[in-house]
Formats: structure tokens, C-alpha cells, sequence
């Protein structure tokens, strides 16, 4: 098992994590909360909708601070 794989099995779900995997095409980021594992994927909720992430397909893995606060809109004077 991989230190990534480690790391997803061993944090709690609702930790905010950053996952690199494979796709066809290489591979890319999934940035999330932890919301699911079960024996053969991770589940990461992004912006964009839940990711399944099998473990054979994962790469990287480390937990991620909190998103910075939204910044004030500007209004013009």
C-alpha cells in the first residue's frame, strides 16, 4: 500500500485533502473534503461534484488547510 493510500485510509472523513490520480489522459488534482472509502475507492466532494477515486489510481495524497475567507467585494466610490 502506498504512503498516499496511508494517508486517505488513516485521516477522518470530513478532513480537506488534496488527491493526485491517474486518468487516461495522465493525471490530475482532486481538491475536497473526505467524504467516503470503502475497500476499492475514496470519495473527495470538490466544487465541481464528488469525485470516486479508486486506489490503485492514486498518486499523492496530503490533507489541506482551510479555504482562505472570501475577501469583501469592492464597491466603487
Amino acid at each position: 500500500m502506498s504512503r498516499a493510500v496511508e494517508t486517505l485510509k488513516s485521516v477522518p472523513l470530513g478532513t480537506r485533502m488534496v488527491v493526485r490520480y491517474r486518468i487516461e489522459a495522465g493525471s490530475t488534482d482532486a481538491l475536497g473534503e473526505l467524504t467516503a472509502r470503502d475497500a476499492a475507492t475514496c470519495t473527495v466532494a470538490t466544487r465541481s461534484g464528488p469525485e470516486m477515486i479508486a486506489w490503485d489510481d492514486v498518486q499523492l495524497a496530503k490533507p489541506v488547510p482551510p479555504p482562505p475567507p472570501r475577501r469583501a467585494r469592492r464597491v466603487p466610490h
